[in-house]
């Protein structure tokens, strides 16, 4: 009987981290991508290319999306679709921080099933399976509960923040802060240390999957900027936008949101 598709992530995430943790040894030598979308690396290209022989080989009826690979329009004929980012974080990985993700999900019918986010060099992963919580190295892990907007602590970039995305102009008097890698900052909103993350720019589904799943198994809630649901393995892999937090803090940035 073949594993499940927690325990396949798992094990894939692990051996990406030691193939990346061996480049980020160097020399690096990142070099930007012919599309204009930031650097990639050997160590990138390295754990992708690990990541879709092991993955498809133990999955072959599974779809394939990562952002290091070519996209083509067969994963969607696929009811289950791995979606993959092979190091979330890449220029935090060139400039020598720990603060770099691998991000690997299963989504079914459009929902994730599976995921795992692993930060080797901060030894931490992040694992979750549909109905069955969410973990932090195998321990129980739950969001914040904080309901006041006022004072709430967000991870969020600083262009967030400016008066046109809050009704009436009005920006919230909100704590915060950030972390270079998106996956890792839904992981943080899911380990209880924030209370809420937001992206109010359209997401690449490669970084955002895997954090979903382990958000909403923490009780979160998760959405697009407009509160609609999110649904990954789209013609184009793309969402728009992330707002997660615990119900009642969801609904309050939701609320004070322009329209």
């Amino acid at each position: 009987m073949p594993a499940p598709d927690l325990s396949l992530l798992i094990e894939a995430a692990q051996e990406a981290g030691r193939i990346a943790t061996h480049h980020a040894k160097g020399p690096i030598d990142p070099w930007e991508k012919p599309d204009g979308t930031g650097p990639v690396t050997k160590a990138d290209l390295a754990v992708n290319a690990m990541l879709a022989e092991s993955l498809r080989a133990a999955r072959p009826d599974y779809g394939w999306l990562s952002e290091e690979s070519e996209d083509t329009a067969a994963r969607l004929g696929h009811d289950r679709v791995f979606i993959i980012d092979p190091i979330d974080g890449t220029r935090s990985f060139i400039e020598g921080s720990d603060t770099w993700a691998h991000a690997l999900a299963v989504a079914e019918k459009g929902v994730v099933v599976a995921a795992v986010i692993y930060l080797p060099l901060r030894d931490k992963l992040y694992s979750a399976a549909a109905g069955q919580g969410a973990f932090l190295n195998g321990e129980p892990i739950r969001a914040a509960e904080r309901a006041d907007l006022a004072g709430a602590s967000i991870l969020a970039t600083k262009a967030n923040f400016t008066a046109e995305n809050w009704l009436g102009g009005i920006v919230p008097d909100l704590k915060r802060a950030h972390r270079p890698s998106l996956a890792y900052r839904l992981s943080l909103v899911a380990e209880g240390k924030y209370d809420a993350m937001m992206t109010l720019r359209p997401s690449w589904e490669w970084d955002i999957a895997a954090g979903d799943l382990i958000l909403r198994e923490a009780g979160a809630q998760t959405s697009d900027r407009k509160a609609g649901r999110l649904l990954f393995n789209n013609p184009v892999p793309q969402v728009n936008g992330v707002v997660a937090a615990n119900p009642a803090l969801h609904l309050a940035l939701h609320s004070a949101l322009a329209k």
